[in-house]
């Protein structure tokens, strides 16, 4: 029998300054679904490095998470096991640099109990009188890393955007938690936004970290934060070294990512016709990426 949304979760309180909460912010980012260039995570732990941070409340993972897709890791010494890594799913407190509190959902997306996950973050939303909720993740785009990262904005009522959508038209997508909190809070009348960042396709499965910033840069803008972009500012430059030394040493890469520019900066030019315009086809994968993705086969990073 489901559990209710209240029995998925346990409050810490004691680990965290709740008379300092009024109208926080919740950003969430949560593993499991698409994170291209590993945007989300680094962005995450950029948070969680740099800024004093308190548990607010963790989930019950043995309700949530299926161990045999994720299996946990555990620690085998000699000849004994000692120890294991529990999944965690958690909303935090975080004192951002201005000393503004706010709250970040982190951790596995579920695998089961979509619903009742999405009730019980509404639950604490609401007991903390969350303001805005602001998702952040990541997607593989037909786009080249020698532009600036492109961002899709996404929100579940009008006047929430300060920009113009970026796609024109409808499309299905596979869901995920984090688009099913924007719905589902949008439907209880909870204001809920949402960026994703435009990680080159040929560097989807590397870490990318200059999409990481932009996502973190987003945030602060709308949820009025002030969080740390300069040690993924430091990354991003030494990344954009390495990915140019690749390109440079196989002149069919560099061709392949000129032609990229090319297609972008078609698309740029014509951004005000719409992104499917008939004259500014974005370059899909199999065309412009099979190359390139050959090339950083097999590649989990790119060194820096």
């Amino acid at each position: 029998m489901p559990l209710e949304p209240g029995e998925l979760y346990e409050l810490h309180l004691e680990d965290s300054r709740i008379e300092d909460l009024s109208e926080p912010v919740l950003v969430h980012a949560l593993a499991g679904f698409v994170d291209a260039g590993s945007a989300g995570k680094l962005a995450v732990d950029a948070i969680l490095e740099s800024l004093e941070h308190f548990t607010l409340a963790t989930f019950d993972a043995d309700q949530l998470v299926d161990y045999r897709s994720r299996r946990p890791l555990m620690t085998f010494e000699q000849d004994r096991f000692t120890a294991f890594e529990a999944p965690e799913l958690k909303v935090v407190q975080v004192i951002d640099r201005a000393g503004t509190p706010f709250l970040l959902l982190t951790g596995f997306e579920p695998d089961f109990g979509w619903e009742g996950f999405v009730a019980a973050v509404g639950h604490i939303a609401d007991r903390f009188g969350v303001r805005l909720t602001v998702g952040l993740n990541a997607i593989p785009m037909g786009v080249p890393h020698t532009r600036p990262t492109g961002l899709t904005s996404h929100a579940n009522r009008d006047g929430l955007l300060t920009t113009a959508p970026f796609w024109n038209g409808s499309m299905q997508v596979p869901g995920h938690i984090g688009g099913l909190i924007e719905f589902r809070f949008g439907e209880a009348g909870r204001d809920a936004i949402g960026f994703a960042a435009h990680v080159p396709h040929y560097l989807a499965r590397a870490e990318f970290p200059e999409a990481s910033r932009e996502l973190l840069q987003a945030a602060s803008e709308a949820g009025g934060l002030d969080l740390p972009t300069e040690r993924l500012t430091e990354l991003a430059q030494a990344n954009r070294v390495a990915i140019d030394e690749q390109v440079s040493g196989s002149e069919e890469v560099a061709n392949v990512v000129q032609a990229l520019e090319q297609q972008y900066d078609t698309f740029i030019s014509a951004r005000g016709k719409g992104l499917l315009a008939d004259n500014a086809p974005l370059p899909t994968a199999d065309e412009l990426g099979a190359e390139f993705e050959a090339f950083l086969a097999g590649r989990s990073t790119v060194e820096e």
